[in-house]
């Protein structure tokens, strides 16, 4: 027979385990082919927003960080795709900065005069779900919230070989 004493550290266990669970699971990583969860994005250049404001359209996500020399590299290529495919673009293009510090990321955004939406993950929440264990990383991200592809390191965004990429990747997710 079971002590009532035993019985309650056995349920208050159980209770630590299960919220230990479910907050492991939020911070892990969404796979390719896994939906995105809702986050709460705090603006850097512009408003807050919520994750799922951007379904409807294919998303492209960079995660850097302003002491990321690679990272201001491949930031320049997609604010340059944004601006060439702005009248006749089917996607969104987003940022989201890793800085511990939200003066040196919104001061790089204002030295680079970007027009993209740009966000800070000051709690990791966006990094730890999209896997940024490196960056840059750019995912693209289908209407539907799933993830379709990522890409870890410096790319130039904005040339032939990138359209190519970003129509094939994002008209075979609509298939």
């Amino acid at each position: 027979m079971v002590k009532r004493s035993e019985s309650r550290l056995l349920a208050l266990w159980l209770c630590f385990v299960i919220a230990n669970s479910a907050w492991a699971n939020s911070l892990e990583e969404v796979p390719i082919g896994g939906l995105l969860r809702e986050a709460t994005l705090q603006g850097l250049n512009g408003p807050s927003r919520r994750l799922s404001t951007f379904r409807g359209n294919p998303l492209i996500i960079n995660v850097w960080a302003s002491w990321c020399g690679p990272c201001r590299s491949e930031m320049a290529s997609l604010e340059r795709l944004a601006w060439r495919a702005e009248n006749n673009t089917h996607f969104v293009i987003i940022g989201i900065s890793t800085d511990d510090y939200v003066d040196k990321a919104a001061s790089l955004l204002k030295n680079t005069n970007a027009t993209i939406s740009h966000f800070i993950d000051t709690r990791l929440q966006m990094e730890d779900m999209l896997g940024a264990s490196k960056l840059p990383l750019t995912v693209l991200v289908g209407a539907d919230g799933r993830v379709i592809a990522k890409f870890y390191g410096a790319r130039e965004w904005d040339g032939a070989d990138a359209a190519r990429l970003i129509d094939n990747t994002f008209s075979t997710a609509i298939r």
